[in-house]
Order: C-alpha cells, then structure tokens, then sequence
C-alpha cells in the first residue's frame, strides 16, 4: 500500500506494547489516537479495555480501520482532519499516536493549546522533534518549540526507535514523547498570548542579543531588559522560561501604565 498522507507505519509487536505501557492505559480511560493507520496501535490500545476513538483522514485506511474494528465494540472510528476534530467536547482523555511527520509541529501546539481536557499525550515523532521540545536553556537545540511546549507540560523522550522498524522507512530515527499536561503553566503569565508573541519574536533572530532581537515587539527594549535583571547581551536561547515570562510581564506592565 503506497503511504497515505506522509504516513509511516510501525507494526512490531514489543515496541506497540512500550508505546502503550508508557501511556499506562486504563481500562476506564479514554484513548483518542490520531492518524490510526491501519490499527497496528489501535488493536494495542483497544487491548487494555479502554475506550478508544481512533481517526483517520485518508479514505482507504478509513475503510481499512472500519473492517478491522467491526466487531469491536470499545473502538470508534472517524473519518476526520486531525486538525479541525473537536477536543473539546471530550471528557478527561490521552492521546496515543504515531503521528504523520509532516504536521507534528501544528499538532503539538493544537494539543496544548485548545487541548480541552487532555491529560497526557505519547506521540512518535521525529527525534530531531522530541529533542527540541526536551532542550535545556543554553543548548543548541532550545527554541519556541522547546519554551512553549515545557511551559504547559513536563516533556521526557522514553524510548527511541530505529527508522528500519517502519514501513516504508522514513529518513530519520524515531522517539516515543510523552507530555504530561500541567495543572497551570510552569511560570504564571497574564497573557500566554503575549508570553508566546515574545518568545517568537526573540528566536526569530536567535543569534542576536535579546535586545535587538526585541526591538520590533518593544521600543527601548534595553531599558526594559535592565530595570528587570536580564543582561541586554544575552542570546535568546539562554534564556530560562521564567526569565521570557518576566519580560512579557514587564512588556504588559508598559502598556497597562496611564500616559502621561
């Protein structure tokens, strides 16, 4: 079968079951897996008795997925843009996924975003993504996507798995992410927007100081950076996630102040 919508499949047995052991699925749990495929993952998660909503956007796997699952009476599937499903009018659910690469990054924001009432999420993705999000402040690899996903969720790689045990193959390794959704964000923010439009800005231009790369959100931004204890100079990737929600705080103090 040619790869439907830039899809990988994973089939080996002990690595499915790592997969749904890291998500620790409950029989009372409810497992929304996006991207199913055809239902290697699925058959795994529906295993473990929980209720599993398993969607697909390609017609043929849908159909395939339909066959497989018919008398299942613990599997539900749909034919839907992963981007447009509506999360929020489920109840507490995971998600577990081997999700196409080519979306990773939309999806991942979508999850933690407009996630609803997700609790966890174990996603294969590329590893190059896996060790972006885990970054450290300081490393090469520390970016938006690293600040924003730690910010609402604790992130660990559990495994990995070699390109060779997907069919067909992708070009690079794999890794087996899990994000825990955080109660309230790691550093209290008054306006995530706001936090999430400074940390864009600064890496967009990551290799200039944090005050230049600063100057098109804020005027002064030099004054702004001293008056709250960052050094001007400063790159944005040695910037902690508590030091970008100071300067987001102090940019909406600015403009919370009466003019004179």
């Amino acid at each position: 079968m040619a790869r439907p919508l830039g899809q990988h499949f994973l089939n080996h047995p002990g690595i499915l079951k790592r997969i749904v052991d890291v998500a620790d699925v409950r029989p009372e749990d409810l497992v929304v897996e996006f991207g199913a495929g055809k239902g290697s993952l699925t058959a795994f998660i529906a295993e473990r008795g929980c209720r599993v909503i398993a969607i697909e956007l390609d017609r043929t796997l849908y159909r395939v997925l339909r066959e497989r699952f018919r008398f299942a009476e613990n599997v539900e599937i749909l034919r839907e843009d992963i981007m447009r499903f509506d999360l929020n009018s489920l109840p507490p659910y995971k998600i577990v996924s081997n999700i196409p690469y080519y979306i990773t990054t939309p999806i991942i924001f979508r999850l933690l975003e407009e996630g609803g009432s997700l609790l966890l999420a174990v996603l294969t993705v590329q590893k190059e993504v896996a060790e972006r999000i885990i970054a450290p402040a300081g490393s090469k690899r520390y970016g938006v996507l690293s600040v924003m996903v730690q910010m609402v969720a604790d992130a660990e790689i559990a495994f990995y798995i070699p390109k060779g045990l997907f069919v067909p193959p992708p070009k690079v390794d794999s890794a087996v992410l899990k994000l825990t959704k955080r109660a309230s964000p790691r550093v209290p923010v008054s306006d995530m927007r706001l936090f999430k439009k400074v940390v864009k800005t600064a890496f967009r231009q990551r290799r200039k100081y944090i005050a230049n790369s600063l100057k098109g959100l804020i005027s002064n931004p030099k004054d702004l950076l001293n008056d709250i204890g960052i050094t001007p100079t400063r790159r944005p990737e040695t910037l902690t996630i508590e030091e970008f929600a100071r300067i987001a705080e102090a940019i909406q103090s600015r403009r919370e102040e009466p003019s004179p």
